[in-house]
């Protein structure tokens, strides 16, 4: 199964936190939008992408939105990667294996990372599959407006940024 569409009404979840804390979908749109980043901590791609997202994370924190890192790996591993990649804010949800990654499927998670911005209305208007830096800055555009800086920029001019990686 692919990745879903941007147009397409996102699948509701509830996850849990590091702290066992559930989180949904529901309760992430009625502040805004929701970025949601699917990893696994062994993806090399993932280990370059999650630094931006955090970086993003804390430029809009604060603001009517939400950012959701969403683990398929056990909180150990997840909290290593967190402290080995400077990872430390961005909030983590985690999709079991024990219960057949259910929220990842609903998604169609076939490659990690994967990247969708749902909108208030619940629909997905951005999506990126891998790393690729247009859909990451068109996401980070799109969250400044919902955060009150619209001209948020995400990487900096003197900034190598690879342009794209598969995942």
């Amino acid at each position: 199964m692919a990745a879903l569409e941007p147009g397409t009404r996102a699948p509701k979840f509830s996850l849990p936190d590091d702290k066992g804390h559930a989180h949904s979908l529901s309760e992430g749109l009625a502040k805004g939008p929701v970025l949601l980043v699917f990893f696994k901590v062994s993806c090399p791609t993932c280990q370059y992408a999650l630094p931006f997202f955090e970086r993003l994370h804390q430029r809009l924190a604060g603001a009517p939105l939400s950012l959701w890192a969403v683990s398929q790996n056990p909180l150990d591993h997840t909290n290593a990667f967190r402290r080995e990649f400077g990872v430390e804010t961005l909030p983590a949800l985690f999709d079991s294996d024990d219960e057949g990654y259910p929220v990842s499927n609903a998604y169609g998670i076939s490659h990690v990372p994967t990247s969708f911005l749902i909108e208030p209305d619940g629909k997905i208007s951005l999506s990126g599959v891998g790393w690729s830096q247009d859909d990451t800055a068109a996401m980070a555009r799109r969250l400044g407006q919902a955060g009150g800086e619209p001209a948020l920029t995400l990487f900096g001019p003197q900034e190598n940024v690879l342009a794209f990686r598969p995942g």
